[in-house]
């Protein structure tokens, strides 16, 4: 179940509640008995590596230059 994180604007506590996706802009009291709540964004960490950049693909034809499709404008 997603877990969202609310403040209260009266007292300013943050809290988080799970809740289904459904009910994610339901009203939400906050621990002290407050209604006047918010949702706040939250952002996802996504893991991963970066331990080599990453590389255009080599092979046959295709040309370097760039600035009109490979090939350079005079």
């Amino acid at each position: 179940m997603p877990r969202y994180e609310y403040r209260c604007r009266p007292c300013g506590s943050t809290f988080e509640l799970n809740r289904p996706m459904a009910e994610s802009s339901a009203p939400a009291l906050c621990p002290e008995g407050h209604e006047d709540t918010v949702k706040l964004l939250s952002t996802v960490a996504v893991g991963g590596s970066a331990s080599a950049p990453a590389r255009a693909p080599s092979g046959g034809g295709g040309g370097g230059g760039g600035c009109c499709g490979g090939g350079c404008c005079g």
